[in-house]
């Protein structure tokens, strides 16, 4: 048994990862187009389509052909994305007149998502680090025709140089990964590099506290499911900042948070994050903590 499946057997739980498949799944776009005109045609082709129970917008699907390639994915009626990583834009939830940032928006995935739920107003403000990936987030608005974002070039971490504050922010940070996203995460990932990667998580936790308004909304999520960039950030984060106040991420799915990892006892608040283990949800690996800002 390798190092991480030991580990994640003294978190209580016990899978072979081999017998885990995660389902296709796409969002529809409603914006471009309603469920009867963007699958009707899909399923005359003989694609089929199961509503995804816990999701506003979610479908598996099967299909014998990619649907990455078909009109209907040009136009932007839908959107290939996996059903967990729907989640955390759906529990925060931005309205209209909101002004959002997304602090880690490439491909756009969740930036696109929350658009929807914006009907294309207010504002969302997507940075990334990279022009390519960034490019990749423009060329997904333009095909789904989001027309509300501003996107920057920007290290999240120094996001208070924008000097806006801002209603509800979504920090889908940089992660790990999980053995259902990368098919050799076992053999190449290190204890040592989650500890780094969580590091670099906490920076981008601290500039989101800054630049979030009194009473505004953070989503913190991860397709992680090591501890110490989950549970372990979230606790110490409460413990950072006695403004903070975690709500409970009231969705039909997944876990309870960790309120014990490897005998230490963390915040029994964590209850209220959500945790995702493939074997469990059939989908890959997630962590999604809300919390809220009091002052």
């Amino acid at each position: 048994m390798n190092t991480f499946l030991r580990r994640y057997l003294k978190l209580g739980e016990e899978f072979n990862p081999e017998d885990i498949a995660v389902k296709p799944s796409l969002r529809l776009n409603t914006l471009m187009s309603d469920r009867k005109d963007a699958l009707k045609l899909l399923e005359k082709k003989g694609c089929t389509f199961r509503k995804i129970p816990f999701l506003e917008w979610g479908y598996w699907y099967e299909s014998e052909f990619s649907l990455g390639s078909t009109t209907q994915y040009l136009l932007g009626y839908y959107y290939l994305q996996e059903a967990a990583s729907q989640i955390p834009a759906q529990v925060l939830k931005p309205s209209k007149g909101d002004v959002v940032l997304d602090m880690a928006c490439a491909p756009g995935s969740k930036l696109t998502q929350m658009a929807q739920y914006m009907e294309n107003q207010g504002i969302i403000v997507g940075l990334d680090s990279n022009v390519k990936r960034l490019a990749s987030v423009r060329n997904n608005c333009e095909r789904l025709g989001i027309t509300n974002t501003i996107l920057i070039k920007k290290d999240a971490r120094f996001c208070t140089d924008l000097g806006i504050q801002f209603d509800k922010v979504l920090l889908d940070a940089p992660c790990s990964g999980n053995f259902c996203v990368e098919p050799n995460f076992f053999s190449g990932k290190t204890l040592e590099g989650i500890k780094e990667r969580a590091k670099l998580q906490r920076e981008l936790l601290k500039a989101a506290v800054r630049v979030l308004k009194p009473k505004g909304t953070l989503v913190y999520s991860t397709c992680s499911l090591e501890p110490e960039e989950n549970e372990l950030n979230i606790h110490w984060l409460l413990g950072k900042y006695e403004s903070l106040r975690l709500e409970k991420v009231d969705i039909p799915i997944g876990d309870p948070g960790l309120t014990e990892v490897f005998g230490e006892k963390l915040s029994p608040e964590l209850k209220k994050c959500r945790r995702f283990w493939p074997h469990k949800t059939g989908t890959e690996g997630f962590f999604i903590a809300k919390i809220s800002k009091k002052v």
